[in-house]
């Protein structure tokens, strides 16, 4: 299967990331748009995270948001699994400490 196009992945890339950092309230309102669940946010900054080093060796990424990236990666993945549904939920956006985090890291990776 052919890689995207290097433009669109790092538009996905910017745009999960975008998602990421948003406020609480902003990324209520996507989710109502879109007619998805939370998980969606993770999701897609998860398929755009797999592309990120190729962009990077392509040169059309700095390097220097690797650390960021990587650590919004692992703050998600900490926050998965049945032990944390509860973290899943619109209410959680707001008063959650990992999506918290998670909006901070995001907002760095995303220079």
């Amino acid at each position: 299967m052919k890689s995207p196009d290097p433009l669109l992945r790092r538009r996905l890339l910017l745009e999960s990331l975008t998602v990421l950092a948003a406020d609480a309230r902003v990324q209520v309102a996507w989710l109502t748009k879109y007619e998805i669940g939370t998980d969606e946010i993770a999701l897609d900054f998860e398929h755009a995270f797999a592309m990120a080093e190729a962009l990077v060796e392509e040169g059309r990424l700095d390097p220097g948001v690797r650390p960021d990236l990587r650590e919004t990666n692992a703050l998600l993945s900490t926050m998965s699994g049945a032990d944390n549904a509860e973290r899943w939920s619109e209410d959680a956006l707001s008063v959650d400490e990992g999506w918290c985090r998670a909006r901070q890291v995001a907002s760095c990776a995303r220079r």
